[in-house]
């Protein structure tokens, strides 16, 4: 087939050469007629051949190349018995197995991130290291603690980079994420610095790691600037190993067991000698769960926490609060509801007890009540606490977007606290965002925080203008 393919290719060449130089101008001894006619015919005849030779070519590519010593097979149209029969034996093919699966799949790895400047001007007062952020815990607790008032701020503390990876197996894909952000906090808070956010992988239903609680609700974040979000939302990443044995489009069923962990305070008591040698102890982890409910009108998610909080006496001193443990409990139920193509809902009610170091800017879970008994004056408890968020999520168009909403945190004070100690904190911001190309944002943001004393009757406002501009860089590896 190859030979007598360049065959005709050389036949073509060769009769074009000799229509193009017996019918030239220069020819003597014919009319122009003549010619003419002469080089239509050769002309017809050439397009004959070359449709010849197509065929030709077309059925080759649809035979297989016979071996040596065998006889092509003449093409031929299948009946409609050899096509239902064709359709009867995929029918009955099993499945591939998750390891034939596995083979077909490709290996990603995404690495991803974004620069951003944070600038602005803060009104009031509030705690220096979180200049850059809105947090009413973090106002001041007494008139001119924070003094000077008015500050202008540039931070790029908000500036991330991540790996996310996906391997297929045969158990299912293998997920990783690693992402780390700059901004300090604890022993590090005012820092820019390097701050771990995920390290965490999942293999089918299973995954461990450090990642968001299932007890808290990401997509209630609204779209704003300012970093640290709504204080009354659950906002927490933790160490954990879950379970998911409902993943797909419509329901999704996460537990989970989580690193413990919470904070006391001890109110009037907090000098005593007694306290002195009063130590956390936590001896099983926190407990979660996670069921959302996926619709075309957005969906709504409920989830649960249980805790232990205890506490030992470890000093000689006669303890003033004896051995003990208390329940922590909590109930999140959040929702995103998509009023119109452009306006999204985020809404969140969260109560419970000993809960606040889930929560998004709350302070301490654990503290002391006077109990009214000379024999056991004291006794520890786990603070109430309920939370709310309300945003609305608007597009203006394909370039512009803006944030409104506000947001409440209230913690139920025991009768042992100060009374300059924390109850409540309020939350609210009003923005526009502009991407004039999709990898860029830059807008501007109002920031409203209000902070009250739990029985002192002080209370503050503070407020902040902030301009901020990210640019985000993704690249995916696929091999």
């Amino acid at each position: 087939m190859t030979m007598h393919f360049y065959s005709c290719k050389l036949r073509i060449v060769i009769a074009t050469f000799v229509a193009v130089f017996l019918f030239a101008p220069w020819s003597k001894g014919q009319s122009q007629d003549q010619d003419l006619q002469q080089m239509k015919e050769q002309l017809q005849k050439l397009e004959q051949e070359m449709q010849e030779l197509q065929a030709q070519i077309n059925r080759a590519e649809q035979v297989p190349t016979p071996k040596a010593g065998q006889q092509a097979p003449t093409p031929s149209k299948p009946t409609p018995k050899v096509i239902e029969r064709a359709n009867e034996e995929a029918q009955e093919t099993p499945a591939a197995s998750p390891e034939e699966q596995a083979k077909v799949k490709k290996n990603s790895v995404d690495i991803y991130g974004y620069v951003m400047l944070d600038t602005g001007y803060e009104f009031g007062q509030s705690d220096p290291n979180w200049f850059d952020v809105m947090r009413p815990t973090k106002l001041d607790s007494f008139k001119g603690q924070f003094a000077p008032s008015g500050k202008v701020y540039f931070s790029v503390r908000q500036t991330r980079f991540g790996v996310k990876s996906s391997t297929p197996t045969a158990l299912g894909d293998l997920k990783t994420i690693f992402e780390f952000e700059l901004f300090g906090t604890g022993v590090d808070a005012g820092q820019t610095t390097f701050r771990l956010r995920h390290a965490y992988g999942e293999l089918g239903q299973f995954g461990a790691g450090q990642t968001w609680s299932p007890f808290m609700d990401i997509d209630v974040f609204p779209n704003s600037l300012e970093y640290w979000g709504p204080s009354g939302m659950v906002f927490f990443r933790n160490v954990q190993f879950r379970w998911a044995p409902i993943q797909d489009d419509h329901t999704r069923l996460i537990f989970a067991a989580e690193r413990p962990g919470a904070s006391a305070d001890g109110g009037v008591y907090a000098d005593r000698v007694e306290l002195q040698g009063v130590k956390p102890k936590f001896d099983m982890p926190d407990f979660s769960l996670q069921a959302r409910f996926m619709r075309d009108w957005g969906y709504v998610q409920f989830a649960g926490i249980f805790r232990k909080i205890a506490w030992v006496n470890t000093g000689t001193t006669p303890p003033l609060v004896p051995n003990g443990d208390v329940l922590g409990w909590g109930v999140n139920v959040t929702s995103n509801l998509k009023f119109t193509n452009n306006d999204i809902g985020r809404f969140e009610v969260v109560y419970g007890a000993g809960i606040q170091n889930y929560m998004n800017d709350a302070p301490v879970d654990v503290s002391l009540r006077n109990t009214g008994n000379p024999n056991r004056p004291v006794a520890g408890v786990a603070l109430p606490i309920l939370g709310i968020v309300s945003f609305l999520d608007h597009n203006w168009s394909s370039k512009f977007s803006s944030s409104i909403g506000y947001s409440l945190v209230n913690i139920e004070n025991s009768n042992a606290q100060l009374p300059s100690d924390f109850h409540q904190g309020h939350y609210a911001l009003t923005n526009i965002l502009y991407h004039p190309v999709p990898a860029v944002t830059m807008g501007g943001e109002f920031q409203f925080g209000r902070r009250v004393n739990f029985s002192d009757g002080f209370n503050v406002n503070d407020y902040k203008l902030q301009f901020s501009f990210r640019y985000d860089w993704k690249k995916g590896f696929v091999f």
